[in-house]
């Protein structure tokens, strides 16, 4: 006797609320897009980095010195894989976690991180990877420190510790709600 599958048990009232998660797919494909854009971003800010220390285009017109310039475009070209990769969490993890499996088992390129990633584990690797990114951008405001005001300096700092504070609450709310299972969501994408 076969087994009755579980869609068959479902009544249309179930079924249309279980199907309406397939509402999410053009919001993955819009982000994959988005994913197209920031490409197109990082090879132009990779130009530019090629054009102004290799071509002779110099820094010319720029207020910092040459190496300061360059530390600002490699930190553009870091922030712009930072933000692609928390795309790519997001897209993959969330289409695994909220639409569909997408059935990797065993594929070689598999992402490590999913294989335990659920709506906690990804909460707290969004949050880690925006406090990176934050990262990234308060090092170049420190960077640029003697163009801005001391209190854009401080909002984006007080920005950046509540992204901090928030993540640490996330990740300490998760270990409250899963005491079992201790360092199952400590693995870095």
């Amino acid at each position: 006797m076969q087994p009755r599958s579980n869609k068959a048990t479902l009544g249309p009232l179930p079924a249309l609320i279980f199907s309406s998660r397939w509402l999410q797919l053009p919001l993955y494909l819009g982000l994959i897009a988005a994913q197209g854009i920031y490409v197109v971003q990082f090879l132009r800010e990779l130009w530019h980095l090629i054009d102004t220390t290799l071509l002779g285009g110099g820094a010319a017109g720029s207020p910092y010195s040459a190496e300061t310039a360059i530390m600002l475009t490699v930190l553009g070209l870091i922030d712009v894989v930072m933000i692609s990769n928390l795309l790519v969490m997001v897209i993959v993890g969330g289409y695994e976690t909220f639409v569909s499996r997408l059935r990797l088992e065993g594929h070689p390129d598999q992402p490590e991180w999913l294989n335990h990633v659920n709506a906690a584990v990804l909460k707290v690797k969004l949050a880690t990877a925006i406090i990176g990114i934050s990262s990234i951008h308060l090092l170049a405001t420190f960077i640029k420190a003697s163009e801005l005001s001391d209190r854009v300096i401080l909002w984006q700092l007080l920005l950046h510790l509540t992204f901090v504070v928030s993540a640490v609450a996330i990740a300490l709310i998760d270990r409250i709600m899963n005491p079992g299972t201790r360092g199952a969501s400590v693995h870095t994408a």
